[in-house]
């Protein structure tokens, strides 16, 4: 029998083993336990996405095309403008719908790592597990840079060796963290973009806790906006990942969006072609009323303002404790 011998090197997934260890814990009788393991919100679906997702239904009779409607790609392009105060992505050309982001960052990983060599993908620490999983997959080594907490728990790029970055096909940063919490600023990004532009490395740009912050007049900077601002206008070497699972509190409904150089997202739709990832018609029509709609995000940053700032004082007194840049961890 022949396997991909890969699958041998890689971890238990962390949720799965979690589940396993678990498993024979019974909680006290007369305490309802609190789910720390995984970051799903716990706030309501709201009505306007639900009521879209059914009224969608009729489109279930049809295969649906895997780049998504033009309603789609043009309501994700102009979420995108206004959320980053940049250009609209071409919807034909520069926007794609993903079945979420955890899909999508594994999946980006196989079309552009070239496993003919020693190539390297280069991720934060501490990491979603998806980039260490979809790099040695893709035939790859993952090579990891710690969020130091002397530097406000942010990568120091600049301390990796040239001879890892020459070696670098793909880096994956995540901003806000996951479980960090901290925000990129353009300096940073202004350093990563410089060192793409010497070895040729794609930057995939994990954004899903993007719209949790508590500053309405400061949201976190984003890829395509740092991009931008740093000349970058193409977005060349550049995708950024989003999801609505955090933003709208539809984690069970796996949809997102991906966005950037439409030379690398070419190749990524050829490859989800392959992939069998179209996203169904009624999770579509549920998604464009999603992205259209900011009344309901900016509700939902409210519930988390008041869940931060009824819960930090109650942990500031056992433990070493301050809020986020941005995102719930």
């Amino acid at each position: 029998m022949y396997l991909n011998p890969f699958l041998d090197d890689l971890q238990p997934y962390p949720f799965e083993r979690l589940r396993a260890l678990l498993a024979s814990a019974t909680p006290p009788s007369d305490r309802a336990p609190i789910n720390l393991s995984i970051g799903e919100p716990r706030h309501p679906t709201p009505a306007l996405i639900t009521d879209a997702l059914v009224a969608g239904l009729y489109g279930l009779s049809h295969y649906p095309a895997t780049a998504g409607s033009d309603a789609l790609r043009q309501s994700m392009s102009r979420w995108l403008a206004r959320r980053f105060r940049v250009a609209p992505p071409d919807p034909a050309t520069q926007v794609l719908p993903i079945n979420g982001s955890r899909e999508a960052l594994f999946a980006f990983a196989q079309t552009v790592v070239d496993p003919r060599g020693d190539a390297l993908v280069v991720c934060p620490n501490p990491f979603y597990q998806i980039y260490e999983g979809a790099a040695i997959l893709a035939g790859a080594r993952p090579f990891f840079v710690d969020q130091q907490p002397e530097r406000d728990f942010r990568c120091d790029w600049r301390a990796v060796p040239e001879a890892v970055w020459r070696r670098t096909q793909l880096l994956f940063v995540c901003t806000p963290a996951n479980p960090t919490g901290a925000v990129m600023d353009l300096a940073e990004w202004q350093t990563l973009f410089e060192l793409s532009q010497r070895h040729g490395f794609v930057i995939a740009s994990d954004e899903c806790y993007s719209e949790i912050y508590d500053d309405e007049d400061a949201p976190p900077l984003g890829g395509l906006q740092a991009a931008a601002q740093s000349g970058n206008a193409s977005w060349r070497n550049l995708v950024v990942f989003s999801s609505l699972s955090k933003r709208s509190n539809v984690p069970g409904m796996r949809s997102g969006l991906v966005a950037g150089d439409a030379g690398l997202l070419k190749r990524f739709l050829l490859y989800r072609t392959y992939h069998g990832s179209a996203m169904s018609p009624s999770v579509q029509a549920a998604s464009v009323a999603a992205w259209n709609d900011e009344r309901h995000v900016e509700e939902n940053r409210e519930k988390y303002i008041a869940k931060f700032a009824q819960i930090t004082p109650m942990l500031q007194e056992v433990l070493d404790v301050q809020l986020p840049d941005a995102a719930f961890y």
